[in-house]
């Protein structure tokens, strides 16, 4: 994946380190990455996409991922945690993330993951609901 600046960034939401997300060297460990990844994505849709966590029919199961790691981020320390859409399908999205230290303009890490959006019954994939595209499409790169 191609290394993403600031600008290239759709949505962003700021996100506290925790004192639990310091591994033993001192830095945000790895793992920790994928929450701030999924923290930015799913606040995303169920603010501007409609998607109901409790209730809706429709849900989202992430079916790929993967980060690249440029730079260490370290409790306490403020992440802001970019989004942008790659690709829309009829049933999956791709989401580009990057995650930024406090005013930097390159990412210390960047990540991507593919959700397919399924029943919530049969997980069976189906169609992206219309409001959930168009927010989706509001921040396609």
């Amino acid at each position: 994946m191609e290394k993403r600046l600031r600008e290239d960034y759709r949505h962003w939401l700021v996100q506290p380190t925790r004192w639990a997300d310091n591994d033993i060297y001192g830095h945000v460990n790895n793992a920790a990455y994928y929450g701030f990844f999924d923290t930015v994505v799913n606040c995303f849709l169920i603010e501007q996409a409609g998607l109901d966590i409790h209730a809706g029919s429709v849900i989202g199961l992430v079916v790929e991922t993967g980060c690249n790691y440029f730079a260490p981020l370290a409790y306490p320390q403020a992440i802001e945690s970019g989004l942008r859409v790659a690709r829309i399908g009829s049933s999956s999205v791709q989401y580009e993330l990057g995650l930024f230290a406090e005013g930097e303009s390159e990412p210390a890490a960047q990540g991507r993951f593919v959700h397919v959006y399924v029943d919530r019954q049969t997980r069976r994939p189906v169609p992206l609901p219309a409001p959930m595209r168009s927010a989706l499409e509001a921040i396609h790169a």
